[in-house]
């Protein structure tokens, strides 16, 4: 298996508050797309990240069930999080999204918790694996709004569901069998906040090598306006 990864402040945020765990002696990659005032979604995302790596150093040699322990994994990162914005004055308020991928060829599970996304790309197809914990994503599965308004609604960036607000979260996790030629994206909404589905998919399979398509998605983001920061993980299975 191939990987590449970036993450890119954008030309409208005064930091980057994504962060983007790569360990692969694990298995494990995730990003998430922190939230908070005075860099408070900066230390959310990165701490979120640096627990979930801990715990699943510490355990997952030992574990029977990986799915199991990716989600606890991230029960941990929401408790650390929670504990940070509860005790720390600067840190109140502070949440994250995240979203994680534990590869154990031919399986892959998939934690995710906010808009952030995973993404399986197979046969010239993409499917989104996650779905967005959002206010707009509740709208359109009600049928209050499109897809295509949802994109451009103004409270889009709203979320139901992240890590660090309460002391519990619910996680969504799904288990996928992998083949050869599949690609799995992992992406913050700097990403899907500017490229539709289809153009996503268009860059990736445009070039074999995962390090070009992060190069061309990052760029296509930038051109289309920059306006968030963007972080991706793309994986490509031989």
């Amino acid at each position: 298996m191939k990987w590449s990864q970036a993450t890119e402040t954008g030309y409208v945020r005064p930091s980057n508050e994504d962060s983007l765990c790569v360990c692969p002696e694990l298995g494990l990659f995730a990003v998430a797309d922190g939230m908070g005032g005075h860099r408070a979604g900066e230390v959310a995302s990165r701490k979120a990240l640096e627990e979930l790596e801990r715990y699943l150093r510490s355990r997952l040699q030992t574990a029977g069930d990986a799915a199991s322990l990716l989600v606890q994994g991230v029960q941990e990162a929401n408790r650390l999080v929670h504990q940070l914005s509860v005790h720390q004055p600067d840190c109140q308020g502070m949440g994250t999204t995240l979203s994680a991928a534990l590869v154990q060829e031919p399986l892959l599970h998939l934690a995710h918790v906010g808009d952030s996304r995973g993404y399986l790309l197979r046969e010239g197809k993409i499917v989104q694996l996650t779905e967005d914990h959002s206010l707009v994503q509740e709208l359109v599965k009600s049928g209050g709004l499109t897809a295509e308004q949802a994109r451009e609604h103004p409270r889009r960036n709203v979320l139901t569901r992240a890590l660090g607000i309460a002391p519990r979260v619910a996680v969504d996790c799904l288990t996928v069998t992998l083949s050869p030629g599949d690609r799995v994206l992992l992406c913050t909404d700097g990403l899907t906040g500017h490229l539709r589905t289809e153009e996503i998919a268009a860059l990736i399979y445009r070039h074999d090598e995962p390090e070009r398509a992060v190069r061309e998605l990052i760029r296509a983001a930038l051109d289309r306006g920059g306006s968030d920061n963007i972080t991706i993980i793309l994986l490509a299975v031989d």
